[in-house]
């Protein structure tokens, strides 16, 4: 009896016939996805590692732009480097003027002149040097006039203190107030969408601005990122294709005030134009998104990017509104912003919708003879019947029976 009674435990569950036909195509989906390696990533991060520069000199040709890359840590490191060698350096110099002159021997004498008052050591040369670069001027420790080496160091000290205040105050007030984080508050939309608006296929993705003010000159462009192989054999790794988002009709050009949906039509120009459902699905491909426009407090231009693979392409849907109209003012509701909802999309290629469509406007009388065609009449035979069947010969019977052989043949051609 106990033999008989399986154990809930160890019983595992069958799954419905779709289900497990469904499973490794699902799990393909999802290892194929993993393995897809992005150009750009979603918070604008390109995806790429510069190797074996030789070259590293450049980099000192632009040290400027050098420090402004680096990292906070690196940059705040070398803010405090600099100044702290350059006042140990010219404390040192001050201190060696003060040796090799003798002041350091005469400190209780009061009749000598020192070429630095009140400096009886390192330490005190140090706060003098420091003094002396930043302007501060406590007036304990001052320069006398009987002393013109020193004089001279004081004027190369003030020179050099200003480059590097003018060159390190700089580049930290740029490192501020660059305009990265002011790109942080536009978004991209999660997932592009492909769908039918005014009657053609069209690739949508959605922006908008978290901040209430505005960028201006607003602009956007996209691009197609995809290998591909010349008809001579070359391989081109990550090829880039422009994609048209409005530059012909100035629809690239965004007030961007509210969220806006951006619309790629798939036309023949497009690199979508013969990529259908199925061939999506397929395709290793990934879309950048750029958007630059100019900060309105700052006036730096900022740009932010994001990027859609295969796999965030939806086809068939759309994206929900979110703009709504109060009592007296829109409201945009951000909650919404990411989703979409499911419409009618044809599954074939925008190149498979224009044929379609182009042979649904097609006249009768070329359907007729492309049909007989079809039948293997030939043009002289068709003419031939045409005169025969001519209804001046007064058979009726046959006119009639001809007139239902066309209306036959016409249903045909539509359906």
């Amino acid at each position: 009896m106990e033999q008989d009674v399986e154990s809930p435990a160890v019983r595992k569950p069958k799954l419905p016939k779709q289900a497990r036909e469904d499973l490794p195509k699902q799990l393909a989906e999802i290892d194929r996805a993993k393995k897809i390696q992005r150009y750009v990533q979603k918070d604008g991060k390109c995806n790429v590692h510069h190797g074996n520069v030789r070259e590293t000199y450049r980099y000192l040709t632009d040290i400027f732009t050098t420090l402004v890359d680096l990292k906070w840590r690196f940059n705040l490191f070398i803010f405090v480097l600099v100044y702290t060698v350059t006042w140990l350096f010219f404390g040192l110099m001050w201190w060696l003027i003060a040796y090799l002159r003798g002041d350091l021997e005469h400190l209780a004498d009061n009749q000598w002149t020192p070429c630095v008052n009140n400096l009886n050591g390192f330490v005190s040369a140090f706060l003098f040097s420091i003094e002396t670069e930043t302007t501060i001027g406590y007036g304990y420790r001052v320069i006398t006039d009987k002393c013109p080496e020193g004089i001279v160091l004081l004027l190369v000290q003030s020179v050099l203190g200003s480059i590097v205040n003018a060159f390190m105050v700089g580049c930290m007030f740029v490192k501020i107030s660059q305009p990265k984080k002011r790109a942080e508050t536009l978004v991209f939309s999660t997932n592009a969408v492909i769908s039918m608006r005014d009657g053609r296929l069209c690739l949508m993705f959605r922006v908008g601005d978290l901040r209430n003010s505005h960028i201006v000159e607003a602009s956007i462009r996209a691009k197609l990122i995809k290998s591909k192989q010349t008809k001579e054999g070359e391989f081109i790794p990550l090829n880039q294709t422009d994609m048209n988002v409005g530059y012909n009709t100035g629809d690239d050009r965004l007030f961007l005030v509210s969220p806006l949906i951006i619309c790629h039509e798939i036309n023949q120009h497009s690199p979508f134009w013969e990529i259908s459902q199925a061939h999506l699905a397929k395709e290793e491909l990934e879309i950048v998104v750029i958007l630059e426009g100019m900060v309105e407090a700052t006036g730096m231009t900022c740009q932010a990017r994001s990027s859609y693979v295969s796999s965030e392409i939806k086809w068939g849907y759309r994206f929900m509104p979110v703009l709504t109209l109060e009592d007296g003012f829109y409201e945009v509701d951000y909650n919404s912003f990411h989703e979409i909802y499911e419409t009618n999309t044809p599954t074939c290629s925008a190149k498979e919708l224009a044929d379609m469509a182009s042979r649904a406007r097609l006249p009768l009388t070329w359907s007729l003879a492309s049909k007989l065609s079809q039948q293997g009449l030939p043009e002289s035979e068709q003419e031939g019947q045409e005169t025969k069947t001519n209804p001046d010969n007064g058979d009726k019977g046959q006119m009639a029976e001809r007139n239902g052989d066309i209306a036959n043949l016409e249903s045909e051609s539509k359906v």
